[in-house]
């Protein structure tokens, strides 16, 4: 049922390992039940550490990282 549940919230009819993973995953006793076990195909939980994250300034937009300006000119088209 878990699984079908994470099918049906990423619009699909099927369920695939990865919805199984994702079940087991977001579940208490089932991570418990099955902690050592690696589904095949299942990939990982998305997850960003929070200090990989862009910084907030004071308005809470996330600042913009200026990245150095390269030389706009063009070269000449060869004939």
């Amino acid at each position: 049922m878990l699984a079908g549940n994470a099918a049906r919230d990423n619009k699909k009819n099927r369920i695939i390992p990865r919805h199984v993973l994702l079940a087991v995953r977001n579940d208490e006793e089932l991570r418990k039940l099955l902690a050592g076990v690696t589904i095949a195909h299942g990939g990982v939980l998305p997850n960003i550490n929070p200090i990989l994250l862009p910084k907030k300034n004071e308005k809470g937009v996330a600042k913009e990282t200026k990245s150095p300006s390269k030389a706009t000119k063009k070269s000449p088209k060869k004939a």
